[in-house]
């Protein structure tokens, strides 16, 4: 004998309800911004994927730009559990970004370069929440900002960012007030130039690494920071290798070296002395 369903009487309220002047689901995302934002210039079946990707990318960006400002914030405060959690999204984020890419890579030479052409010299090179994500995490460039010189706006932002200490900057002060003994040139640097690592800086972090009982926040600060380090070079080897995929080692979109540029950037670190101290551990 079949038993009799009852409708969910909030969910039959919320279906017939009336909308008309208020505030919808919509209206909250402003859907109708979002969505009419993809706007391809060619017919081609395949440029508007590639929009979306990129559009949900950014999107991804913006957040993680968004959670290292807290991030550096809690470090700067000696607040660390903000931080962390700040951090831990960072991840899965990032995670996120690093799957973007296989589904981009469903798109084959042909389908690209059937549109490749009509992007003219836009090139994701020129993303300035990328460059700001970079900035905040150490790699400071002075030629980066050179794209953004005809916007102000980003270009001003990104100023702040390469005068600005990165999050490593604040996690080596943070050591320094807690009583390690690191170089007055390491904390007086300037900011606006990529650390360099130095063997005082590695000393600190070697020894909270041996004493992690005795510093566990700032050990599980450390291990975050390599987290965090870790999963955006697998976001740089998936880009790199999409690239490779579609277009070869033909030259970007933009000028850039393409596929060769993008393997250099995989030997760039944010924070070298996290990387060494491992072997001497």
């Amino acid at each position: 004998m079949s038993q009799s369903k009852t409708p969910d009487t909030r969910v039959e309220a919320a279906i017939h309800l009336d909308l008309a002047g208020r505030q919808t689901y919509g209206d909250y995302l402003n859907l109708d911004i979002l969505l009419s934002a993809q706007n391809p210039i060619t017919a081609e079946h395949d440029e508007l994927p590639f929009i979306i990707i990129h559009h949900i990318q950014e999107l991804w960006l913006k957040l993680v730009a968004h959670e290292l400002e807290a991030a550096v914030v809690g470090i700067r405060d000696d607040n660390l559990p903000p931080a962390f959690k700040a951090l831990a999204r960072i991840t899965r984020i990032q995670e996120q970004l690093i799957r973007a890419w296989d589904v981009l890579s469903t798109m084959t030479p042909a389908d690209y370069l059937a549109f490749r052409d009509a992007l003219g010299p836009a090139s994701g090179f020129q993303s300035y929440q990328y460059r700001l994500v970079e900035f905040r995490l150490g790699a400071k460039d002075v030629k980066m900002m050179q794209p953004h010189k005809h916007r102000p706006e980003h270009y001003d932002m990104l100023a702040t960012a390469l005068a600005s200490p990165s999050i490593y900057d604040e996690a080596i002060r943070l050591l320094a007030r807690r009583g390690f003994a690191i170089p007055k040139e390491v904390l007086e640097r300037d900011v606006s130039l990529p650390h360099q690592s130095n063997e005082a800086v590695r000393a600190a972090w070697l020894s909270i690494y041996r004493t992690s009982k005795d510093h566990f926040d700032l050990y599980e600060l450390a291990e975050e920071l390599v987290d965090v380090e870790d999963w955006f070079q697998q976001w740089r080897f998936r880009h790199m290798k999409t690239v490779e995929r579609i277009i070869g080692f033909k030259r970007g979109t933009g000028g850039s070296s393409g596929v060769s540029y993008l393997k250099t950037a995989l030997d760039r670190s944010f924070f070298p002395e996290l990387w060494e101290l491992r072997t001497q551990l």
